[in-house]
């Protein structure tokens, strides 16, 4: 097998496997998607705000969510949400034994907002110098 040969095979491979990874995230997408809208009609049923289609709508949704399932595996409520490409947080560092852990600080206040700015000056009264 020629150089050649090689490069295209790994390429192929590759390829495959960036069909495989984004066939995951379109997966788990359209299932936060789909969780989302459950959600809400949810509350739009609790509160009173769902013009009497809210069962018939969690009842589809639920029926889409269970077909999902079934292709694509149980979804994980309550995982964070998919973000291709971004680098997980760093972990914080551990308490030393024996010690409490510190609260974090408090977040910092906005800055007040800037003073106007002073008003233009006055056009020139009529009939005064040009």
């Amino acid at each position: 097998m020629g150089f050649m040969d090689k490069v295209k095979a790994q390429a192929g491979q590759v390829a495959k496997q960036g069909q495989e990874k984004l066939g995951e995230v379109q997966a788990k997408r359209h299932g936060d998607a789909l969780l989302k809208d459950l959600g809400a009609w949810h509350h739009a049923v609790a509160t009173g705000r769902d013009n009497g289609h809210g069962p018939a709508q969690i009842a589809r949704i639920t029926a889409e969510l269970q077909a999902h399932e079934a292709e694509h595996g149980p979804l994980e409520v309550g995982a964070p949400p998919v973000q291709p490409d971004a680098p997980a947080p760093p972990e914080p560092p551990a308490p030393p034994a024996g010690e409490a852990p510190v609260p974090p600080a408090p977040p910092v206040p906005p800055e007040p907002p800037a003073p106007p700015l002073s008003e233009p000056p006055a056009p020139p009264a009529p009939g005064g110098p040009a």
